[in-house]
């Protein structure tokens, strides 16, 4: 059977005073892979931070990683946010520093002190996202691909039970948004990891269709898959 790492039933979203999504009902499973499509303001933003604990939901209820959205307090956040691994769109690497050094950086700030299991742990990841040999590189010396394979990475590093991906593909070209893509299904399916990734990348969703949610009108809406609507 599969383990909901999301459930949320009737959840209220505001954005400051503004209504943003409400009486959003999901269910995403371990293994999943979904995308989050809308328009700039629909709200999709506004779901992620609530997934990661950046905003209160408002009215409803919500389970994340076993976290509940009501009850999570702030000095739990840091501890959800350990089970998640996030992708943004614009890197947020630490630009003077190697590959190696931007993984570890990351494993030291979430407690781990073990130096020979950080090495072997940046070394799987790195597999993982197929840049074994790219260790020592300066990230100046990496393409936008690489970059954010570098991020997914980053992402991997603590095991997480969900993958947030905001825009991944939005500074990349087609063929390497398609690299991207395939990496994060992948990811999905081998790692049991629930992806979730917010894009407006209407190409990369009709190559690679998956379930889809539609942030419209404050609603979330489950759209037709793609692969439904070519046949």
């Amino acid at each position: 059977m599969s383990t909901p790492i999301i459930e949320l039933n009737n959840t209220v979203i505001y954005q400051d005073e503004s209504l943003v999504l409400n009486n959003v009902s999901l269910t995403i499973n371990a293994h999943e892979f979904v995308y989050l499509v809308g328009k700039t303001g629909s709200g999709k933003s506004s779901l992620l931070k609530i997934l990661y604990g950046d905003l209160d939901i408002a009215g409803g209820s919500g389970m994340v990683c076993g976290y509940d959205l009501q009850k999570l307090t702030p000095k739990e956040i840091p501890f959800l946010r350990r089970k998640l691994g996030i992708v943004f769109q614009d890197f947020q690497l630490l630009t003077d520093r190697t590959v190696n050094e931007n993984l570890l950086f990351v494993l030291k700030a979430t407690g781990w002190t073990d130096k020979n299991k950080m090495v072997e742990r940046v070394a799987e990841v790195l597999k993982m996202v197929g840049l074994s040999t790219k260790d020592f590189k300066m990230l100046h010396e990496l393409s936008g691909g690489e970059q954010q394979r570098i991020v997914i990475a980053r992402a991997l590093l603590n095991h997480p039970e969900l993958i947030l991906a905001d825009e991944p593909t939005g500074n990349l070209d087609s063929e390497t948004s398609n690299d991207i893509i395939q990496l994060l299904m992948k990811i999905s399916r081998e790692s049991g990891a629930a992806v979730l990734v917010a894009s407006h990348d209407l190409m990369v969703i009709r190559n690679f269709p998956a379930r889809t949610l539609n942030c419209e009108g404050g609603r979330l809406i489950e759209q037709v898959s793609q692969a439904n609507l070519s046949a």
